[in-house]
Order: C-alpha cells, then structure tokens, then sequence
C-alpha cells in the first residue's frame, strides 16, 4: 500500500512554497513558544520562525543544558532582530505549565504561536503488557499535558479580544498507520490529541484560533536513533516540518483549519485541487480523525434515519 498522497508532488526536504522567508508567511512582531524546542525538530522549528523575523522564540524543554546550548547557538546565528527564550519545564507536570505561563504573564509578553511538539515516547510490542499506571503517564503527557497548555495559551489574560491565535500541533503520521506495530501508547495518545483538537477546531472559528495538526515525516532524531538504526530507512530533512510549521501559522493555511496535514503533501497543490476543497465544504471529517473507510457522518443525518 502506497504512502498517502494528497498531492502529487511528495516533499522530503524543503521547498520555495513554505520557505520561512516569503513575505506571506512573515511572523513579524509575533511571539512563538515551542515545547519540546531544545533539540530535534523542535529546535529546527524555532530556527524556521526565526528566519520567518519572528519577535520572540521561547524554547522550553525538560533538560536545562540542552535549552541553554540551544539558545546560545540560535542568538549565535540570528545575531538580531529574534530575541530567544528558554525555560525548562515539564507538560506533563500541572505545576511546572502553571509557573512557565505566570513567567510568562510576569514579563507581559502576549503569545501568538503555540507549537506542541514536547511528547513523551514509549515503544511497546503488546499493549496488554503494559501497567495501567505507565498508560495513564504517558496519556496524562501526550494528552493531559497539551491540552492544559493549549488552555493556558487560549485563556491569555494579556490577549485583545479580537486577537487570533495560531496552534500548531506536531502529531504522527502513525495515526493513520495500520497496523502499527511498537508503537502503542505513543499513537494512541497522537490519535486523542489529535482528535480533540479537531473537535475544538469545531467550536472556535480560525478567526479565533487557528489549529493545525500534521506528520513531520520520518526524522533520524535524538530519540529515534535509540530504537532504530540510521540505515533502517529514508530519512526526511528537519527543515521540511520546520519550514512547514511556520506555513500552518500563516493566513495561507486558514482554510485547512482543525485538518491533519503530512509536511510532505506540496502546499500550492492542496490549494489548487478542487476535488480537496469541495470534500472539505461537504465532509466536516475531512483530514480529521475517524474510522478508516468510512465518512463521517453529522447528527442530522443521524436523526434522518429515525
């Protein structure tokens, strides 16, 4: 079975469409805050908004000696005109989400981008050979923790009442992947989020907030190179979800809002199909979590049948 192919064209690095520095996508005067922004994709996420001459990049992460490497190298390369922030905090820690956004509030800094990348990752061959108590820890992260960040980032008492925020959600193209194997608390935990950000999406108009989930690709990470061998497969390119994150943050990307992308679908070819934006005016579902196979289906249809 083929790769899902919205377009034709399948990206594995960056290109011209999504490049951080087109006028269109410009983050100037904005502040970003990045979870999970230390190293990895999230560091390179940062390094893309900086180029797209965002105001603020705040990194935050578990691991104080990775965030300060990381800020050292970002103000070593964008010298001016980007001020970098990190802050170590833990998503999944009530405690630790409440004191990084009272530091925030402390300095009045408005944030406009919240980009949820921080996920803890546990690779299991038997889902029944789990303890209750190690799935409700990494649900209560994966889930629990985003969702009260994504409520502490909406609920901003600095933010005007006619400001749009922009939430980007850095999800896995193993939502969708069946079977997938090793994988379980981790994909069932991207699969909730997910699903629940599209049922905000439902609630809030993008004026309000504009949500974007997508799959980053295939990335030889910190984390991936503990479990699998660089030769295991093709890699994709950081800069590809890093330069696409910053696409999903701009009015370019208003029309796909509360969907799931992949970072490799080519974004002139989404807006140019007529086929994808009629199946978005007649499928609430549309690139949104469902039952493989089947539409989704709406609660008047549901009433019509009685």
């Amino acid at each position: 079975m083929a790769l899902p192919r919205l377009t034709k064209t399948f990206h594995r690095d960056t290109y011209p469409g999504i490049s951080p520095t087109k006028s269109s996508l410009s983050q100037k005067g904005k502040t970003v805050l990045i979870t999970g922004g230390g190293g990895g994709i999230g560091f390179e996420i940062a390094r893309s908004f900086a180029k797209a001459s965002a105001a603020r990049v705040i990194i935050i992460g578990r691991r104080s000696s990775v965030l300060d490497d990381a800020v050292k190298k970002l103000r070593g390369e964008f010298k001016k005109g980007t001020e970098f922030i990190a802050r170590q905090g833990d998503i999944g820690s009530d405690d630790s989400v409440n004191a990084l956004w009272e530091f925030v509030h402390s300095k009045n800094i408005l944030v406009h981008v919240l980009v949820l990348n921080a996920v803890q990752f546990l690779p299991k061959p038997d889902t029944l050979s789990m303890e209750k108590e190690e799935l409700m820890q990494y649900l209560g992260v994966n889930v629990g923790g985003n969702f009260f960040m994504t409520t502490k980032f909406v609920k901003q008492p600095l933010r005007p009442a006619e400001q749009q925020l922009n939430l980007i959600n850095v999800s896995s193209g193993g939502i969708h992947m069946y079977p997938c194997p090793y994988q379980t608390p981790y994909n069932t935990s991207k699969v909730t989020f997910t699903s629940m950000l599209g049922r905000i999406a439902e609630e809030r108009p993008v004026e309000d907030i504009q949500i974007i989930s997508f799959h980053p690709g295939s990335l030889y990470s910190e984390a991936t190179a503990k479990n699998v061998p660089r030769d295991f497969m093709k890699w994709d390119e950081f800069a590809l979800p890093a330069d696409f994150s910053v696409w999903a943050a701009s009015p370019e990307a208003s029309w796909l809002h509360g969907r799931f992308l992949w970072a490799h679908w080519d974004v002139d070819e989404l807006k140019a199909d007529p086929e994808i934006s009629k199946q978005l005016a007649q499928e609430k579902g549309y690139l949104k979590i469902g039952v493989q196979g089947l539409p989704s289906f709406s609660l008047a249809e549901l009433k019509a049948l009685n």
